[in-house]
């Protein structure tokens, strides 16, 4: 009688897994020029779905490039410390793994990306104390341009940082998809976090965060009460740059590229700010920018951003941390 309610239990605990298993999410790779195109690919058990309600769990994760092409779990929110990331003040991490600063300047535009059909640039914002020689700066929106499409991510400004939690009415939008299924904009907390993805092109995870007053008594902004700077801590992934990619970031994704920062030097500076300066948020035009849409398109995108406001949080007044805008 023991060993028949032994054998039970062992069975039951199969079933059970074999359940778990079937209830995992698979990611199906559709990037032709990805290095496991055509895979379908099972998340693991520790994370089996690619999106929870839940922010602080770990989601499935897969990187289509990968040689090994296999899944992972990972955290929704941009990684400062690994490849493609620009946080701070601001710090880049680049595509080849080096960090450096680019400093530019207060309330002008920068590219950090450009290639033949994606541009993205940054603002700055920043401040400036007394007996200082130039200001300190971090990103306060991105403009990202894709084919035919025009999307500006923002900070908006606070005077105080309050983190306390949301609850944010069922029915509010949760993500977002073009008609064309080509870019898909996705809240991934109550507020101040989303991810926008454009297919086969790039993944980009956005975070809102304050100068807090740690950051204020480490580095001496003095900024004043009035203004925390909030800004964005921000992480690309590219699935499909050109070899010929500019911009601040973007060039460090080239095969031939010899990063300038010198090694050894605790904040590596990086200038060259007239290359990369742009006339506006979403203006394609640098002296380095390679963005070239058909003009069909360019009228599209105009007409476009004048009807659709698309609010990542609940409503474009809502004052929750990111606006965007399509």
């Amino acid at each position: 009688m023991e060993i028949s309610s032994s054998s039970l239990f062992i069975i039951l605990i199969i079933f059970v897994s074999t359940v778990i298993q079937a209830k995992a999410d698979s990611v199906y790779c559709s990037n032709p020029a990805s290095r496991c195109y055509g895979k379908y690919i099972q998340c693991p058990y520790e994370c089996p779905s690619t999106s929870y309600e839940n922010r602080k769990a770990k989601v499935c994760h897969v990187n289509c490039d990968s040689p090994v092409c296999k899944s992972h779990c990972k955290h929704r929110k941009p990684n400062c410390n690994s490849p493609g990331s620009a946080c701070y003040d601001p710090r880049f991490i680049g595509g080849d793994g080096i960090v450096f600063y680019f400093h530019g300047k207060s309330n002008e535009h920068f590219n950090l990306v450009s290639d033949t059909s994606l541009q993205i640039n940054g603002r700055f914002i920043g401040h400036r104390p007394a007996g200082r020689t130039r200001d300190f700066t971090w990103i306060q929106a991105l403009g990202i341009l894709f084919n035919s499409h025009s999307i500006s991510l923002e900070a908006t400004k606070a005077a105080t940082w309050n983190s306390e939690e949301l609850v944010v009415p069922e029915g509010a939008l949760s993500s977002w998809y073009s008609p064309e299924k080509e870019v898909k904009v996705e809240r991934v907390a109550n507020k101040n976090s989303v991810i926008v993805t454009l297919k086969d092109t790039a993944e980009i995870m956005v975070n809102v965060v304050p100068v807090t007053k740690e950051d204020d008594r480490i580095h001496h902004y003095k900024v004043p009460s009035d203004d925390c700077f909030a800004h964005l801590e921000v992480q690309f992934r590219f699935f499909s740059l050109s070899p010929d990619v500019d911009g601040v970031l973007g060039r460090t994704y080239r095969p031939d590229f010899e990063n300038p920062a010198k090694p050894g030097v605790a904040m590596p500076v990086v200038g060259s700010e007239d290359k990369y300066r742009t006339t506006s948020l979403l203006s394609p035009e640098c002296s380095t920018c390679l963005f070239s849409p058909e003009t069909g398109s360019n009228q599209e995108t105009t007409s476009q951003t004048e009807i659709l406001t698309l609010d990542c949080i609940r409503g474009a007044s809502a004052g929750y941390g990111i606006v965007c805008k399509k």
